[in-house]
């Protein structure tokens, strides 16, 4: 039985307490809720527009001089994130220009559908073999701060009366790897569209900031190379980031803080299994816990693809212009997607409501990277 209208509405000639009898007779307790439907409307607009803002995100991303490309040649490198500009462009596309709301639906249509793609392809970059690589003295002090930045960002979150799974999020972008990390868990989680806008905006805001002042702060406490690589690799947010930070240093800490950042960046997919066990047992007060789909499909994906990629399983594919590994193919669509993905979730932001919860967000990253700064400054003073 639907209902559609208030029963005196509709029903003028029964009264309202005869009507509400009738439900007895099917076992309920009241009647159902009125259900509207929306008409449906086409989509394609925010489709196009957030193409158009991930094309130009990537395009600025590869432009051939500073701050877009550091070095030059072979060495050359893009520490500016096209995820970052993309974001940054769908804001302002948002914000400057009045948008029908059929193109907003289909930017968060894009964010839903691609985001766990971008997960599983993901993977594809990632040598499990690394962790070995790294020594155990570096592998102690990732795994610390992994643990300091995540607990700081959720006590911190509950200092400042900042959303749960906002501090959260932003806890797994400090601990691990920026924006690809809040992406990645998210879903787990089962996080809203205002928590991702506010830890995405408030990683990407710190990272950058680092980038920027570790090395400066480095050469004032004369820290040597390789202490300065694990710090920057254990410390800042985003694999770019940490490469920019790291060979401004020096050669000898960007390679070791490389290294670093990829142990941290692997330890993703346990990251990803413990959070989601953890949110599942604690749903579970509520609700009986599904075990067979407490893992989602996405996270199986991720750790298949880089257990692949460990192996050495995935093909190197000629071409008539060349070859390139079907490693870095999937990784490189990865990253379009996940462009593709940001600019799209950017068009959802609105500016005046991050700039009336923002700031309490900014505020808990900031001390989650404070912490996580100074607990692995403090380790690399005790044990390297």
């Amino acid at each position: 039985m639907r209902v559609l209208l208030e029963p005196a509405a509709y029903y003028g000639y029964i009264s309202d307490e005869a009507l509400l009898s009738l439900d007895s007779m099917e076992g309920l307790q009241q009647l159902p809720k009125a259900v509207i439907r929306k008409p449906s409307v086409p989509v394609w607009p925010g489709y196009l527009l957030a193409g158009a803002v991930a094309a130009a995100a990537w395009s600025l991303h590869l432009l051939p001089f500073a701050p877009f490309q550091v070095g030059s040649g072979s060495a050359a490198r893009h520490p500016v994130s096209s995820a970052i500009l993309a974001m940054t462009g769908g804001m302002l596309v948002r914000n400057l220009v009045p948008l029908p709301g059929a193109a907003i639906d289909g930017a968060k249509r894009i964010a839903r559908t691609l985001i766990p793609a971008t997960i599983v392809l993901t993977g594809a970059g990632l040598d499990l073999g690394k962790l070995g690589a790294v020594g155990l003295d570096s592998l102690i002090i990732t795994l610390v701060c992994i643990v300091a930045a995540t607990f700081s960002a959720i006590w911190l979150g509950r200092l400042l009366n900042v959303w749960p799974k906002t501090a959260l999020l932003i806890g797994a972008g400090t601990a691990i790897c920026g924006t690809s990390a809040i992406v990645a868990v998210a879903p787990l989680i089962e996080a809203a569209d205002e928590d991702l806008m506010l830890s995405i905006g408030t990683i990407n805001i710190l990272g950058l900031a680092l980038m920027f002042l570790m090395p400066a702060l480095g050469s004032l406490m004369g820290l040597k190379d390789n202490q300065f690589g694990v710090w920057a690799g254990t410390s800042i947010h985003a694999v770019p980031q940490v490469v920019a930070a790291a060979f401004a240093y020096s050669a000898p800490a960007g390679a070791l803080a490389t290294l670093v950042k990829l142990v941290r960046v692997t330890l993703l997919a346990p990251y990803m299994f413990v959070l989601g066990f953890v949110f599942s047992r604690q749903a579970g007060s509520k609700r009986t816990i599904p075990y067979s789909k407490l893992v989602p499909p996405f996270v199986w994906g991720f750790a298949s693809l880089a257990l692949l990629n460990t192996l050495g399983l995935f093909p190197v594919l000629q071409f008539r212009f060349g070859s390139a590994p079907l490693s870095g193919l999937l990784t490189n669509f990865g990253e379009v997607l996940l462009t593709l993905s940001m600019a799209a979730m950017g068009m959802e932001v609105n500016l005046r409501f991050f700039a009336k919860v923002g700031g309490r967000a900014v505020l808990t990253g900031a001390g989650a990277a404070l912490v996580l700064c100074v607990v692995s400054l403090l380790l690399i003073r005790m044990i390297l």
